[in-house]
């Protein structure tokens, strides 16, 4: 509660100094954004409370001011990330954006804003970066003699297909060089955006050279809206599915991640909901609570679905041998335990009754090809930071 500052005839009366109360204002979720808080992230020396002095006092019971969003140049001199990981299919994969604006709660991205300085709570959000150069670094990357084509993914990090890609449009320039090259990418995307690229999308597709998978975590428009406020309303995203087929782009639902006791009982209705738009396969994730990402998503249980935090977070705990996260390889993303096995037959199930299977990323490696000229030196960028 913020303090009450009182007044006389002759001077402001702050009352008992040596008694003073805490001014430290608590966090209060913020309308059109997913994190409560701005904690520091854990690279930074301390912790920077939000205290009222006493001379601009909100009522709590009014909306904070809107918080904008910035966009900065990410000045990378490479473009394609490389993993080793067993939990994950793919090789390769880039992001065009750093931060994303989407706001999930519940992305595993977040932590990778405090490398920036930032906080993984609103910051991630708010304080967004793009890569120009994507498009000319990618393709100085594939015309190196050695190297090998492999499927690329994009949106395995943050979203390639946010808001700011409507101004930027860095993913449509990626894909017209992944065309242009002949070389197979999987995306991964929970807005209905990427139907602006649908003819790239259906020429590639026309070639095997591209897999869509649409992300829906919930089919309640009320609890997406405060869980991922700026993403594509989940009736969109069904739509996207069967525009996008209907195109012959082939896709598959997400259903990612489940959140045991708040989203989970959802899985078969959001399958049913995909498969009927047009979804070819399906695939899953557990909820993932590392680093940073718990405490953020405990201040959005408390501030969205305080009678189900308890139990949110104790299925939670089920699922990971006690710990509200456990990092190890193999069970990170589907958990372990009944209650995660009983997630994973429930998903089986559910696809095996419609008749589809996993999300296939097999694609056509063979009409990779460098297509003739020589890769384009990158531009020189004065302006070296924007707002949106």
């Amino acid at each position: 509660m913020s303090p009450t500052l009182r007044t006389s005839n002759s001077c402001f009366d702050f009352g008992d100094l040596t008694s003073a109360p805490d001014t430290t204002l608590p966090a209060r979720a913020r309308k059109g954004r997913g994190a409560v808080s701005n904690h520091a992230g854990r690279f930074e020396p301390g912790e920077r409370p939000l205290e009222d002095d006493g001379w601009l006092l909100q009522d709590e019971e009014n909306d904070q001011p809107p918080l904008r969003t910035t966009v900065s140049l990410d000045t990378s001199k490479s473009i394609i990330s490389r993993n080793d990981s067993p939990d994950v299919p793919f090789y390769q994969s880039i992001n065009p954006y750093r931060g994303c604006e989407h706001g999930c709660i519940y992305c595993f991205a977040r932590p990778t804003h405090a490398y920036l300085g930032h906080s993984p709570g609103l910051d991630f959000e708010s304080r967004l970066y793009y890569k120009p150069n994507a498009a000319k670094l990618l393709e100085k990357e594939l015309r190196r003699p050695a190297y090998r084509p492999q499927l690329i993914a994009l949106g395995t990090n943050t979203d390639p297909y946010q808001p700011i890609e409507r101004r930027y449009r860095i993913m449509r320039s990626i894909l017209q060089v992944m065309s242009d090259f002949q070389h197979p990418i999987g995306i991964t995307t929970k807005s209905a955006n990427i139907l602006r690229d649908l003819d790239l999308l259906t020429s590639l597709a026309r070639r095997r050279l591209v897999h869509v998978a649409i992300s829906v975590t919930t089919l309640n428009g009320d609890l997406a809206r405060s869980m991922e406020p700026r993403a594509s309303a989940p009736h969109r995203r069904i739509a996207a599915i069967k525009e996008l087929t209907g195109a012959g782009v082939p896709v598959s639902i997400s259903v990612a991640p489940i959140i045991p006791g708040l989203t989970d009982p959802e899985i078969e209705t959001i399958i049913a909901a995909g498969i009927k738009a047009g979804a070819r396969g399906v695939n899953w994730i557990l909820l993932r609570l590392p680093l940073e990402i718990k405490g953020l998503f405990e201040e959005w249980l408390q501030a969205h679905a305080p009678d189900r935090a308890s139990h949110v977070l104790n299925l939670m705990r089920e699922c990971h041998g006690g710990q509200i996260y456990s990092s190890t390889f193999g069970s990170r993303m589907r958990g372990q335990g009944p209650y995660a096995e009983m997630i994973k037959q429930r998903v089986e199930q559910a696809a095996k009754r419609h008749g589809v299977g996993d999300r296939d990323w097999r694609l056509d490696l063979s009409r990779f090809r460098a297509p003739a000229g020589t890769a384009t030196q990158p531009d020189l960028f004065s302006a070296f930071g924007s707002s949106d």
